[in-house]
């Protein structure tokens, strides 16, 4: 056991050491390429071959989710009808570890006649692929983690970690923002809680509990119970937002032995309560619940004019965290 253990922690040892030496690599060039990117007016096109194509769909996922167009052409279905993909002004990365790799090679003449522009990421300094491409990022030799050094792993990791940093600093470039990567990620939790504002989620029209002031507490309860809420609105004659009732009013007024058939609701609620917006964000709006210890808002306009009512409930359920 103690031997797999060691083993296994070799590999992270090795990969990490082989990290190391693709981040003291960056330089010129990779600012050169970050450049090219970034200034793309069409797709980046990722391809690559075995593991290195593997490594390639996940770069270009990479890129796309931080706001770059970018996709995976696979070199051999390339060669039977997918370059029809690929257009003129068009940026396309080539991983091969080689720079031999015979699908990748036979896609140059072609990629050239295109127009795109070709980035060679590779090992091998005299490679065709570093020959025969305008830009070379030249990777390091380094020890794979596999026991015969034979099979993809610290290579393929390092190629991994290369495409992750191209993305983000393209994406620095682009001055790429919280919303926009919310933009691409709608039904993520990121995505609910920077798109979604309280107008989203709020009770509105006649799910609003509203009651008019100088109404009995009795009408107040009755009205409470039918939007099952949990709270009141008070409102004047022109839906001005003037008190708010909620359970927790109610409990404190029995204990008073208020009269709850005889007196108005003035006498028991809260008076010119806190409210929101309705363009608010909903993550904001539960921020300011919990930081204040209330459980909802009376939603208001511009003129103070009740609109909507928000509990933690439907944020909740509207799957927003903070």
């Amino acid at each position: 056991m103690d031997n797999v253990i060691t083993a296994a922690r070799n590999v992270f040892d090795i990969e990490i050491a082989g990290l190391q030496q693709v981040k003291e690599c960056l330089g010129d060039t990779f600012l050169q390429i970050v450049d090219i990117v970034a200034k793309c007016e069409g797709k980046v096109v990722l391809c690559g071959m075995g593991k290195s194509g593997h490594v390639a769909k996940k770069i270009a996922a990479t890129l796309a989710s931080l706001g770059t167009p970018a996709f995976f052409l696979h070199p051999a279905e390339a060669q039977h009808g997918d370059l029809g993909m690929v257009t003129e002004g068009e940026v396309v990365i080539l991983i091969s570890h080689s720079g031999e790799s015979e699908e990748i090679v036979k896609l140059l003449p072609s990629l050239k006649l295109v127009g795109a522009t070709l980035i060679a990421v590779t090992s091998c300094r005299q490679s065709t692929l570093a020959r025969e491409c305008e830009i070379v990022q030249l990777m390091p030799q380094m020890k794979e983690a596999c026991a015969l050094n034979l099979a993809p792993t610290t290579s393929t990791t390092a190629v991994l970690v290369y495409g992750d940093a191209l993305a983000v600093a393209v994406s620095q470039k682009h001055h790429f923002t919280e919303s926009d990567f919310a933009l691409f990620h709608p039904a993520g939790a990121l995505g609910k809680k920077i798109l979604t504002r309280v107008s989203d989620i709020m009770a509105q029209g006649e799910e609003i509990p509203i009651v008019r002031k100088g109404c009995s507490i009795s009408d107040a309860i009755m009205e409470m119970s039918r939007k099952t809420l949990g709270v009141v609105t008070i409102v004047d004659e022109d839906t001005h937002l003037v008190g708010l009732l909620t359970d927790g009013d109610l409990r404190r007024a029995l204990e008073k032995r208020v009269d709850m058939y005889g007196d108005i609701i003035d006498a028991i609620m809260t008076h010119n309560p806190q409210s929101i917006r309705a363009d608010i964000l909903a993550a904001q709006a539960l921020r300011m619940l919990r930081e204040r210890s209330i459980n909802n808002y009376p939603v208001v306009d511009d003129r103070g004019c009740v609109v909507g009512v928000l509990t933690w409930q439907m944020i909740v359920k509207a799957g927003i965290i903070i």
